[in-house]
């Protein structure tokens, strides 16, 4: 190597660890990602971040999910040059805008048709968790009742509201129902009859004049549950859902902050039930990368007085503008037809690499939105389960007979270390941060599946072959291209 580009990288890396020493001093304890993802971004492109240091990684975190289209895609960067050459004003509150009047009628045309046809948008403040807070003003305005029901491993967003109706909340004014799946069902028994043991504790704890808890004024359920694990709600069960919330009254709130935009392999997750939700709760992917969220809902319930709900940040031009390039482009190119194929074959892949390694206990998920839930082979499973189902080509694979193993965020601390070692980004979720998720963008090529795929497989292999080494540098070691 030559001597100028010798210095060049030694600057590079010296800089890097500047920003990330600055950092750790000065922000919050609260931080998340930066502690297991230890890289400053300067530049990227589709799947591809570039760090200060000069290394390059394949990005299966997405923003969070956020990013449909991959990093800087040249249909959301056109859209907003555009904005910014027009002149138009980037501040306007909730005034009518023409880029307004655009993300509207895009947003509106991708809708369910049944639930379009009667519904009304709010813009609230940037973030999901503001639209899931406008949600619950929204259905204890229009039904004049002050419960919620929500359910067990939900992520509904950061603020009190939203948090009282997250998994992990404690000290809550919510009613907690079980959520449905199979390889740690709450009953022990998983697939159909696990899915409608959780239908009819709904029933009865709505029903149950003893149970404690009065009528609610809504609902709200992820069709995936992302942090808690991506967990896919089975759709007889979410069509159950809607029954029984309808038979009573009772609206039903529907987030898609994560799921939404193609990312399940159907345009809105609630497509794959086929049912007509009251209310979407709309965030991430919608805004193109940049902040934005809505709550759309049905005509009926726009009981609110003028300023009921508010925010000065609710008429982001530059997001409204790329969310319509973005939506607009999964629409006319079938990314979500194309994030359920590749889906396919990343979950087919992945459970021949569980079948191969133990400290998998389980693959499961819906389109792109993919988790691995690692375990402790060595230790002894839960209880048995009563009731074994054949293996399926989508969704939770079926509980075992002998029962899961323990959860391991050791394990899985591990493999995104280990991944991040060979350039892939992964993150992690779950009840325990037990499970390694993939959201990779929907534009993610066969070729780039195929490199993802591999670089995962050798992350698992790592940490089966040599156990965990927590000191072990993640920043080090191969360095790949994206």
């Amino acid at each position: 190597m030559p001597c100028g580009a010798g210095g060049a990288a030694e600057g590079a890396r010296a800089a890097h660890e500047g920003i990330l020493r600055r950092q750790s001093a000065r922000e919050s304890a609260a931080r998340t990602y930066a502690r297991a993802l230890p890289i400053v971004p300067v530049r990227a492109r589709g799947l591809t971040i570039e760090g200060a240091d000069g290394r390059r990684y394949l990005d299966c975190l997405s923003g969070a999910g956020t990013l449909a289209l991959g990093h800087n895609h040249p249909v959301v960067l056109e859209a907003i040059r555009k904005v910014l050459d027009s002149g138009a004003p980037l501040h306007v509150l909730d005034l009518a805008t023409p880029v307004k009047d655009a993300f509207t009628t895009e947003l509106f045309r991708t809708l369910p048709p049944r639930f379009a046809e009667r519904a009304r948008i709010q813009f609230c403040g940037p973030a999901g968790t503001d639209a899931v807070e406008a949600a619950f003003k929204l259905v204890r305005a229009a039904t004049g009742r002050s419960g919620l029901l929500a359910f067990t491993g939900a992520y509904h967003g950061m603020t009190a509201g939203a948090l009282e109706a997250s998994g992990g909340a404690t000290d809550v004014r919510v009613a907690r129902l079980p959520y449905p799946q199979d390889y740690r069902c709450p009953f022990g028994v998983g697939g159909e009859r696990g899915a409608e043991l959780a239908a009819r504790w709904t029933e009865s704890v709505l029903d149950d004049t003893k149970s404690g808890v009065p009528l609610p004024a809504g609902m709200i359920l992820e069709p995936v549950q992302g942090e808690g694990g991506v967990i896919p709600a089975p759709d007889d069960w979410t069509r159950r859902m809607r029954e029984i919330t309808a038979a009573r009254d009772i609206p039903l709130i529907a987030d898609e902050v994560q799921t939404g935009v193609g990312r399940t392999g159907a345009f809105w997750a609630v497509e794959h039930s086929g049912i007509t939700p009251d209310v979407m709760v709309l965030s991430k992917a919608i805004g193109g990368s940049l902040p934005l969220a809505v709550v759309v809902y049905r005509d009926d319930l726009d009981v609110w007085q003028p300023g009921a709900h508010a925010g000065t940040f609710r008429g982001n031009q530059l997001a409204m503008a790329a969310g319509t390039a973005t939506l607009a482009y999964v629409r006319e190119n079938g990314l979500a037809d194309r994030a359920a194929t590749v889906g396919a074959r990343m979950l087919s892949e992945l459970r021949s690499l569980a079948a191969e390694f133990p400290v998998i206990g389980d693959v499961r998920g819906r389109g792109l939105m993919i988790g691995l839930e690692c375990v402790d082979p060595e230790a002894s499973p839960s209880t048995p389960a009563d009731a074994p189902r054949p293996a399926v080509t989508d969704g939770p694979r079926p509980a075992v007979p002998d029962g899961p193993h323990p959860a391991s965020p050791e394990l899985a601390a591990a493999v995104q270390r280990e991944c991040l070692r060979r350039g892939l980004i992964v993150e992690l979720g779950g009840r325990r941060a037990s499970v390694v998720r993939l959201l990779p963008p929907l534009t993610i090529s066969d070729e780039q599946t195929t490199a993802v795929l591999d670089r995962l497989a050798d992350a698992v292999r790592a940490v089966a072959r040599e156990g965990l080494r927590p000191g072990r540098d993640a920043t080090r070691g191969t360095d790949r291209p994206g």
